[in-house]
């Protein structure tokens, strides 16, 4: 028994100590501030909607296109450290066909500037691999001379090769040997390593252009097949500039071009109000679990309700150290995983009802309702897990997969708390000799609990 309360105590003092560094680190100017991540309608932001121009795919490269796409978008806003934004493909119109129209959906929490929104996913560069030969390099260069500009009856002239960002692995800064001018050293993918070497081999003397947003940047002849999938860009680049362009090409060289048809943005004030709601709710939800388990349960539903305050802390604890982007509907998944917690602490009792009316002392029939009870619990939790997998990795848009996270995450820790920590706690707790007072304590409801040949040993 000593050593029983001993673990309890230990225990309690884990979960204050927890409960405490998640309080404090909510406040901005502490030593060990890490707020909670709130999502988009909690917090407010930016909902930005691009279509992405798929006229040059084929039906079959549009699907990975675009996922590429939404990848490199991701990306570029990650490196501003924006928490957590959501960017997702939606089609509309015929699906599977080529007519059919992509959108790309972004949305920023936090970041409520439009104009900086759109700036921070920006120009990413639209990188191409563009042939010229050389019976074509004569009437280019005269029309440079007289134009003093690249026309579009120029760029005409130049023949796509089908080599695009999307085929870039990295690039890397590097600098010229000789002159120590910046270089732009490109490393292509396995895709792009094969295409690169075939066109190479077939435009030996001619020029293979290299464009950013359409725009030539590298105009170099191809003197020999190059088969290690590497291609440098050089010219006269400022070291400010070369550094931009890695940078922008490593967030992600556009595979298909963007262009932004809707903003909304969404106010701080209309999260306030949602988060408040939700905060209320799950508040009142604790009291009005934690009245009625300390009425109908006596003693387990007090040490139901102290496992729930365990199980709440851990919670806040796991939503900061993930960290989990916090919805509207993932505080709906919490408050229901409240409910989770509670039921296998419900399970647990009624079994030990059962056992003390079976005539059994007050130690034994706690053995025994935890043991009984395990299987029960076991299998609605799994099936609970399985569904809350199911909808996090199937869920097409971010309520049903921020609701699932945390609901997932719920269902995990309440299997904790409800067997290991209401253990602990109820036995460290429970009374030594089985008598009226101590059956009734232990036992719930108001209907009167037999009491056999036990009480007299």
């Amino acid at each position: 028994m000593l050593k029983t309360r001993i673990i309890a105590v230990f225990l309690l003092i884990i979960a204050v100590t927890i409960g405490l560094l998640t309080y404090y680190s909510s406040f901005a100017g502490s030593s060990i501030s890490k707020p909670f991540k709130l999502g988009l309608d909690l917090n407010g932001g930016t909902h930005l909607v691009y279509k992405a121009d798929t006229s040059k795919l084929s039906i079959g490269e549009v699907s990975v296109s675009m996922l590429a796409l939404r990848d490199v978008i991701e990306k570029r806003v990650n490196a501003f450290g924006v928490g957590e934004p959501i960017v997702q493909v939606e089609q509309g119109g015929i699906l599977g066909s080529k007519e059919a129209q992509q959108k790309l959906i972004v949305e920023l929490p936090g970041v409520t500037d439009i104009d900086e929104a759109i700036k921070m996913i920006g120009r990413t560069p639209v990188l191409e691999f563009q042939t010229l030969s050389q019976a074509d390099k004569k009437i280019v260069d005269d029309k440079k001379l007289e134009q003093k500009e690249y026309s579009i009856e120029i760029l005409k002239a130049y023949k796509p090769t089908g080599i695009t960002g999307r085929m870039l692995e990295r690039a890397i800064l590097e600098f010229n040997n000789t002159t120590m001018e910046p270089t732009v050293s490109l490393n292509f993918n396995a895709e792009g390593k094969a295409l690169f070497a075939k066109v190479t081999k077939e435009n030996v003397g001619n020029i293979v252009g290299i464009f950013l947003d359409g725009n030539p940047i590298s105009e170099p002849v191809v003197r020999e097949e190059i088969k290690d999938g590497k291609a440098v860009i050089s010219g006269s680049f400022k070291l400010d500039d070369a550094k931009l362009l890695v940078r922008d090409l490593n967030y992600g060289a556009l595979p298909v071009p963007i262009e932004l048809i809707s903003t909304q943005t969404v106010g701080a004030s209309l999260g306030q109000s949602a988060l408040n709601g939700g905060i209320k709710a799950g508040v009142f939800a604790l009291i009005v679990i934690g009245l009625f388990l300390i009425i109908w349960y006596r003693l387990p539903g007090l040490v139901a309700v102290i496992s729930l305050g365990v199980y709440t802390t851990l919670m806040l604890a796991l939503f900061k150290l993930i960290p989990v982007t916090l919805t509207a509907a993932g505080i709906a998944g919490f408050i229901l995983s409240i409910g989770m917690a509670v039921d296998a602490n419900i399970l647990i009792f009624e079994r030990m009802k059962e056992e003390l009316k079976k005539g059994k002392g007050i130690s034994e029939a706690m053995h025994e309702g935890f043991a009984r009870a395990w299987n029960s619990i076991r299998d609605s939790n799994t099936s609970s897990l399985i569904t809350g997998a199911i909808l996090y990795f199937f869920g097409s848009t971010s309520v049903i997969t921020g609701f699932a996270l945390v609901f997932t995450f719920g269902v995990a820790v309440s299997m904790f708390t409800a067997i290991t920590a209401s253990r602990v706690f109820l036995y460290a707790v429970a009374p030594k000799t089985t008598n009226k007072l101590s059956t009734f304590l232990i036992s719930n409801g108001f209907t009167k609990t037999i009491i056999s040949q036990s009480l007299t040993k």
